[in-house]
């Protein structure tokens, strides 16, 4: 049985629903979230409008939006790749590809219009399997290293990550050594590298070591002793061809004119570079000077049809350290005739 409703009853259930007003500064919030949303678009639009502008009073292209859209992508990949939590894998190593591919973007800028790398002999490098790459080391900062990495990446038919050798003393800086590992670098240690030959990886090292990089700007061009050929006896161990690379650009990045050796130990470091820029300018000082750079991959040198033992001949191993170091060298003889200067 229905319940009949009194007039007060009625009265109640006729009044209009009370409006509820927004809490103060919700319109505010709700406007900030739409400008962030939209602000890559407009940010764009302004640049392509400065753009015109610009070309319409020099005749020329001052801003490259192409570039923009390069560095937008690699600030949006950094943040997709922020969201992946520990939802991610690494080898033994703590190497991450996805992560380290996502600094392909600036790399390349710095390879292609920074340093107007030009490449030959890439058709050296294969395309799978295991291959050891052997170069000259200059520059005070490894980017030779990081150059390589790129030309191998940008201009191989079929990229591939290649996995440098690093110093110990680099390796043992915090936040350095942890970039390093993420990006497919590890220690300087036959038994790592035999380990990623075996893996069928490409393995970068650099034997003029951390002499290569301190090195004065009145030796450059000039390679140091290639030590005593380990990385010869490890490609024979590991059965692994041996692909000389000869870089040129990169002993003027940072011209070296002084080692003040005592400030050095007192860092813990290798050497503290004295340059016109540094440590004048201060952090501008860091910034590395443009110039033109050449890397050459040389014919493979093979050492696969050696048997393993093959690496305790200390004659066989020295020879062939000597041939790769002549053939690094002529290279960079070769590449210096090509240069039109140091800036050209």
């Amino acid at each position: 049985m229905i319940e009949a409703k009194t007039p007060k009853q009625r009265r109640k259930a006729s009044k209009p629903a009370e409006i509820v007003k927004p809490m103060p500064g919700a319109e505010l919030v709700k406007s900030v979230k739409r400008l962030q949303r939209q602000a890559p678009l407009l940010a764009f639009q302004g640049l392509s409008e400065l753009s015109v502008r610009l070309r319409r009073l020099t005749g020329r292209d001052l801003i490259d939006l192409n570039r923009v859209m390069e560095v937008a992508q690699f600030v949006y990949k950094q943040q997709q790749l922020a969201r992946r939590g520990a939802d991610y894998e690494v080898d033994d190593f703590g190497f991450d590809p996805q992560w380290t591919e996502s600094f392909l973007s600036v790399f390349t800028v710095l390879y292609r219009d920074y340093w107007r790398v030009e490449t030959t002999g890439i058709e050296n490098v294969p395309a799978t399997g295991r291959a050891l790459l052997v170069s000259n080391h200059a520059g005070v900062l490894p980017w030779d290293g990081t150059m390589i990495k790129t030309a191998v990446f940008a201009e191989h038919p079929h990229p591939r990550h290649v996995r440098a050798l690093v110093s110990s003393q680099f390796m043992g800086m915090p936040m350095l050594s942890w970039f390093l590992r993420r990006t497919g670098q590890t220690v300087g240690h036959p038994d790592d590298t035999r380990r990623l030959l075996e893996r069928d990886e490409l393995v970068l090292v650099f034997p003029e070591g951390v002499r290569g990089t301190g090195k004065g700007f009145k030796d450059r061009y000039r390679l140091r002793r290639f030590g005593r050929g380990g990385f010869v006896a490890t490609a024979i161990r590991s059965g692994a061809p041996i692909i000389p690379v000869s870089v040129v650009g990169s002993e003027e990045i940072y011209p070296m004119v002084a080692d003040l050796a005592p400030v050095a130990r007192f860092l813990g470091l290798p050497y503290f570079p004295i340059t016109p820029t540094w440590p004048w300018l201060g952090p501008l000082g860091m910034i590395p000077l443009p110039s033109k750079w050449r890397i050459q991959f040389h014919t493979p040198i093979h050492v696969e049809g050696n048997p393993p033992e093959a690496a305790d001949d200390n004659n066989l191993v020295m020879a062939l350290s000597d041939q790769v170091r002549d053939t690094i060298q002529q290279g960079i003889y070769d590449n210096l005739k090509l240069r039109r200067g140091v800036f050209l």
